[in-house]
C-alpha cells in the first residue's frame, strides 16, 4: 500500500523541509534539560533505549528542543516500563540532526549504532525524510512527532507519526481564511527549495483556488534576512491574508519586519510558527497572526501544571524552552509520543526492534493532544487542529477555535 501511495504523492508532493525541526550520546541531552534514568538503567541491567532524533542546532533547534522537553518530562514521570514480565529502565539516547537533510542520515546512523529499540522524532519533515531510509535499512521503527509532510511515511514501512499531515493542515488554514476573513486573495511566501514550506503552499493553493480564490506566491532564497520587498508586494497586491509556513527563525524576522512596515493584513502560519520566539516578535505590535497547531495551553490542566513545574525547576529546561514557561504544542506532542512508544514496547513484550515495529500500528492511546491511532500507512488518525492567535497586548497565545479541514 505504501509503495502505491508514494507514487501518488510524488506527483503532487515533490515538495515538503522543516514542520511540521546538542551533542549526541546517552549521557548528553539535545533538549537541554538534565538527562534522566541512565544511572538507574546501568544498575538494573534491563534497559530499553529510545532514540531521540531531533535538532538541537540549526534553524529548527528551538522547535527540536521544545519537542524533546516533552519526552524528557514524560521519561521523568515514567522512567520504567513493564514488558514481557520484566521491568525495564527507559533511557533516552540523543542525536542532533542539525535541522539539515545533509546531517540527518549520520545522526540516524548514530542512533542505530547505540542499540536503540525505536526512535522518536523529528521536528522537521525534511530531516525525517532524510533519516528515514537509514532507519528502514536497520529494521528500526521511528515514530514521527510533528513531521507533517506526507512523504515522511509514504514508501517507508518503518516510519509512523502521531501528528496530522500538511494536506490536512493547509486545508484547515485555507478554510479558516475564507471563513474568518472572507478571503478571496492570498499571498504565500516560503523558502525556495524547502520541501515543508513549498509543500504546504502547494496544498493551500489547491484548496484556496479550488474554492474560487486567487493565490500569489513567492519564494525567498535560503539565508535571506530582508523580507521588506515581499511584504510590500503583498500589501500592494491588496491580498486578504498572508500565508507563510516557514521556520521559526524566518518567521521571527518576518513578524518583526511586518510590524515595522505596519502590515495590517492577517498572517496565517503553520505549526512551525507555534513557538514563543515567534510570539515574542509580535508582542506590542498591531500584527494579526493565526497558527494551526496540535495543542493549546489549557487543554489538559494536569499536564500544563506538571510541565511548567518541570521547566521552571531546571535552568537547562527553561533555557531550552526559550526562557519562559509558555507551553508549545510540540512539547505536548513529544510527551504523547513517549507514551505511545511505551505502549508499543508493552505490546511487543520487550526491546526487540522487529516486535516493536510490528506492534506500533495497533497502538491506541489517549494523550494530552487527543486520541492517537494509526492508519495502514502509519499516519495518525487525526481530524481536527487547534487554531490560536497571538495576543499581542499580553504576549500570550489565545485560543481561536478547533477546526476540521472541511471548515467546521
Amino acid at each position: 500500500m505504501k509503495k502505491f501511495i508514494v507514487a501518488l504523492l510524488t506527483g503532487a508532493m515533490v515538495l515538503g523541509l522543516t514542520a511540521c525541526g546538542g551533542s549526541s550520546g546517552a549521557s548528553s541531552n539535545s533538549g537541554g534539560a538534565g538527562s534522566t534514568g541512565s544511572g538507574a538503567a546501568a544498575a538494573s541491567g534491563d534497559v530499553i533505549r529510545i532514540g531521540v532524533f531531533e535538532p538541537s542546532t540549526g534553524d529548527s533547534a528551538s522547535g527540536g528542543k521544545k519537542e524533546t522537553l516533552g519526552m524528557q518530562y514524560a521519561n521523568k514521570q515514567q522512567p520504567t516500563v513493564e514488558a514481557g514480565g520484566k521491568t525495564y529502565q527507559v533511557e533516552l539516547v540523543y542525536a542532533d540532526n542539525g535541522s539539515s537533510a545533509d546531517k540527518a542520515p549520520s545522526a540516524a546512523s548514530e542512533l542505530i549504532g547505540k542499540d536503540v529499540s525505536l526512535v522518536l522524532g523529528s521536528y522537521g519533515s525534511g530531516v525525517s525524510m532524510a533519516g528515514g531510509p537509514k532507519f528502514e535499512e536497520a529494521g528500526l521503527a521511528a515514530i514521527g512527532v510533528t513531521c507533517t509532510n506526507p512523504n515522511v511515511t509514504a514508501g517507508n514501512d518503518y516510519y509512523f507519526r502521531i501528528c496530522f499531515l500538511d494536506n490536512f493542515q493547509a486545508d484547515v488554514l485555507a478554510n479558516f481564511a475564507m471563513e474568518k476573513f472572507s478571503a478571496k486573495k492570498a499571498y504565500c511566501l516560503g523558502e525556495n527549495g524547502n520541501e515543508y514550506d513549498q509543500g504546504l503552499i502547494a496544498f493551500f493553493k489547491q484548496v484556496f483556488e479550488g474554492a474560487g480564490g486567487t493565490v500569489i506566491s513567492d519564494s525567498f532564497p535560503t539565508n535571506n534576512s530582508d523580507f521588506t520587498s515581499y511584504l510590500n508586494k503583498a500589501k500592494s497586491e491588496g491580498v486578504d491574508v498572508i500565508f507563510t509556513p516557514v521556520s521559526i527563525a524566518y518567521a521571527k524576522q518576518i513578524m518583526e519586519q511586518a510590524a515595522s512596515l505596519n502590515i495590517e493584513i492577517p498572517f496565517l502560519g503553520s505549526d512551525t510558527l507555534d513557538d514563543n520566539m515567534v510570539l515574542e516578535a509580535t508582542a506590542g505590535t498591531n500584527l494579526q497572526l493565526y497558527v494551526s497547531t496540535f495543542y493549546q495551553e489549557g487543554g489538559n490542566e494536569e499536564f500544563d501544571k506538571g510541565i511548567k513545574e518541570f521547566i521552571n525547576g531546571d535552568n537547562a529546561a527553561l533555557t531550552a524552552n526559550g526562557g519562559n514557561d509558555t507551553i508549545s504544542a510540540v512539547t505536548a506532542m513529544g510527551y504523547d509520543a513517549y507514551f505511545v512508544a511505551l505502549e508499543a514496547i508493552k505490546a511487543a513484550g520487550g526491546p526487540d526492534k522487529a516486535a516493536i515495529k510490528g506492534a506500533i500500528g495497533g497502538v491506541t492511546y489517549d494523550g494530552v493532544s487527543g486520541s492517537i491511532a494509526f492508519d495502514p500507512v502509519g499516519d495518525a488518525v487525526r481530524d481536527t487542529a487547534y487554531i490560536k492567535t497571538a495576543d499581542t497586548e499580553n504576549g500570550t497565545w489565545a485560543f481561536e477555535k478547533v477546526q476540521t479541514g472541511s471548515g467546521n
